[in-house]
């Protein structure tokens, strides 16, 4: 299930006039990232149907990518595994 913010058009009134709402995602950083600001991912499940939005945690405003799940769902079963080296 995903989790969304709404946010309202600032054009809004207070009336309940025409409205305008925009989803935005809740970003959930990865379990291997460190308080200290080390190597971090954050990654937007459920947000976009048959897609995972993911970013650098360091630079939130910064690009991100997008993976269809089937290939993150890979990725995290292989990491899971320990098919994939894990620096840190």
């Amino acid at each position: 299930m995903a989790v969304l913010i709404w946010r309202k058009s600032s054009y809004s009134g207070d009336n309940g006039g025409d409205c305008v709402e925009v989803a935005l995602p809740v970003w959930q950083k990865s379990s291997y990232s460190h308080n200290d600001g080390g190597d971090c991912i954050e990654v937007a499940l459920g947000f976009l149907p048959g897609a995972v939005p993911v970013r650098d945690s360091k630079d939130p405003q910064g690009p991100s990518l997008l993976f269809p799940d089937s290939s993150w769902n890979a990725f995290v079963a292989a990491v899971r595994a320990g098919e994939l080296p894990i620096e840190g």
